[in-house]
């Protein structure tokens, strides 16, 4: 039997994913999309976070969860509700944007600050428990350094400079950026006395070496070398930041936001709200900083009691390989669990020609009624890390190196090469750009246990983006896999037989009333055949998948 979840906000219908500016540039565009060529395909919506007040990372920097006055408006998601269509938004957890107003409170107040606390001061977590280096902030002994799981190399700091002038580092787990500004002559001559024609050379220098990357210690200031101090002390009032800074689970006003925040998303009318990087928001000196023990629990049910005042099903999202089986945790919690184990399982299953791990994990989920959120492709690339211990290490890498040969991007973990983490590719190139492939997986996705998540660019059948990589610069890998489409775009691909054969498979998901919580549904796999059956009050859909022939048949009662 398939798990029944708490809410019935997890039904099990298609759940679109796309950010509010996908298809056709606006969520107004997605609401006409479904509203037209789209319609009674989808049950849900899950929006990406650029439909807030962001900066960086596509979204996933919140400044305010404000809705971006670009892109969205409650108009919008209001028509999208009165189709019948649930929706997802996201909760970053973890942290917020270094321009939210509570970072910029404290940039502003120093100790001052009402939000002195919101934010993790770095030397204040680890005070006793390391050595205070020559750069003003404390690096912990190797006893507790052990334990801790990092996104970068170094520290995961982010040193600030306080209105008084002084330096204290914060806690800064993902991105982060320091510019600054160059001065113009005027204000060299106001504020270091200069000659203005002496100035406009120095400006020029300034200008090319702050672009280059240069901190304001390293320049090289030439025959104004006198001016270090005052220069270098007027660059670093100056200094800016972009990044994403990790909240202080300890405060109060913490919690405060939190429950701020999920009433504002029930207010826009989310019913099911996924919470990113939840497992590295609760720290404590000597256990680990990515889901530690019990604390991480104990803040995801704290969290939920919120939740639950709003009404709102929370979906914690979260990575880990399957051989740490965090995704049983989850589940014995009564949570659904993002299955991040099905995209690389069907690669692996089309090119092999062999169904029998697909079938073993599925016939896992209905052994141990895990309610599964699945997917192919994502915002993210496709999962390899999530594979350890369900596959062996040789089929791992012969599909990242499969995957690769098909113009896929691999992402090492936290910056350790050779350590992979996921590919980036869009899925229907990882596939070798085959519509039988894309519609077998396609039909084996939607007849799998739990609720189909189905990434836009999939449904389109969109290739690699090169351009958008090259485009991003460093560190812009995950741009292959975003491509927004335009109207025109959308309008051809909707006329391609591989789009119009995903969205029949979409509407039977949705409409056949065999796809239900606590439908009895059987898994057989046979060699290169698999079959996939659901049955629910008296209705039956049967899947039958070749997967050398790339074919299937659907049978429905």
């Amino acid at each position: 039997m398939v798990a029944n979840a708490k809410k019935d906000e997890l039904s099990l219908t298609p759940m679109l994913n796309a950010y509010p500016d996908s298809l056709g540039g606006t969520l107004s565009d997605i609401a006409d999309l479904l509203e037209s060529s789209c319609k009674d395909a989808f049950g849900a919506f899950y929006i990406l976070p650029s439909v807030f007040n962001t900066d960086l990372d596509r979204g996933f920097s919140v400044v305010d969860y404000s809705l971006n006055e670009l892109l969205a408006t409650p108009q919008d998601l209001e028509r999208i509700r009165a189709l019948g269509i649930r929706l997802k938004l996201d909760f970053i957890l973890n942290h917020a944007s270094v321009l939210s107003p509570q970072f910029q409170d404290l940039l502003k107040n120093g100790e001052m600050s009402k939000y002195k606390d919101f934010f993790i001061d770095w030397n204040a977590f680890w005070a006793g428990c390391g050595e205070m280096m020559p750069g003003g902030y404390i690096q912990p002994t190797p006893e507790y350094l052990h334990k801790m799981f990092f996104r970068k190399p170094g520290l995961p700091i982010l040193m600030v400079r306080m209105p008084d002038g002084t330096e204290k580092p914060y806690w800064n787990t993902f991105y982060q950026q320091v510019d600054y500004p160059c001065p113009d002559a005027r204000e060299l001559v106001s504020e270091l006395g200069m000659q203005y024609r002496s100035a406009c050379v120095l400006t020029e220098s300034l200008r090319i070496q702050l672009a280059a990357g240069k901190r304001p210690a390293e320049l090289d200031l030439g025959r104004w070398e006198t001016l270090r101090v005052p220069l270098t002390d007027l660059l670093e009032s100056r200094r800016r930041y972009l990044g994403q800074m990790d909240l202080n689970v300890a405060s109060p006003l913490v919690w405060k936001f939190y429950a701020d925040t999920l009433h504002t998303l029930a207010g826009y009318g989310a019913s099911i709200v996924r919470l990113d990087a939840f497992a590295y928001a609760h720290k404590a000196v000597g256990e680990r900083n990515f889901l530690n023990e019990p604390g991480t629990w104990s803040l995801l049910a704290r969290l939920q009691t919120i939740a639950d005042a709003d009404g709102v099903t929370l979906l914690p999202e979260i990575h880990a390989s399957y051989g740490e089986k965090v995704y049983e945790k989850l589940a014995a919690k009564g949570y659904a669990v993002y299955d991040f184990f099905l995209p690389g399982l069907m690669i692996d299953a089309l090119e092999r020609g062999s169904a029998d791990t697909l079938a073993a994990w599925a016939q896992e989920i209905l052994d141990k009624h895990i309610l599964t959120v699945n997917m192919l492709g994502c915002h993210d690339g496709i999962p390899m890390l999530d594979l350890k211990g369900l596959l062996p290490e040789e089929r791992i890498q012969n599909l990242i190196d499969l995957i690769v040969t098909r113009g896929g991007m691999v992402k090492n973990l936290h910056g350790q090469k050779n350590v992979y983490y996921q590919v980036n590719a869009t899925y229907y190139s990882a596939l070798g750009e085959s519509d039988a492939k894309l519609l077998l997986a396609r039909a084996i996705q939607l007849f799998m246990p739990g609720k189909p998540q189905v990434w836009y660019l999939d449904l389109f059948a969109g290739k690699n983006d090169c351009e958008a990589v090259a485009r991003a610069g460093e560190g812009g890998h995950k741009e292959i896999n975003r491509t927004n489409l335009t109207k025109v775009q959308i309008a051809e691909a909707l006329e391609k037989p591989v789009v119009k054969k995903q969205l029949e498979l979409l509407r039977l998901r949705r409409n056949c009333p065999a796809f239900a919580p606590g439908a009895d549904v059987s898994i057989e796999s046979r060699g290169h055949v698999l079959t996939i059956e659901w049955k629910h009050d008296g209705h039956t859909a049967c899947l039958q998948a070749d997967l050398q022939k790339l074919t299937y048949h659907i049978d429905t009662v």
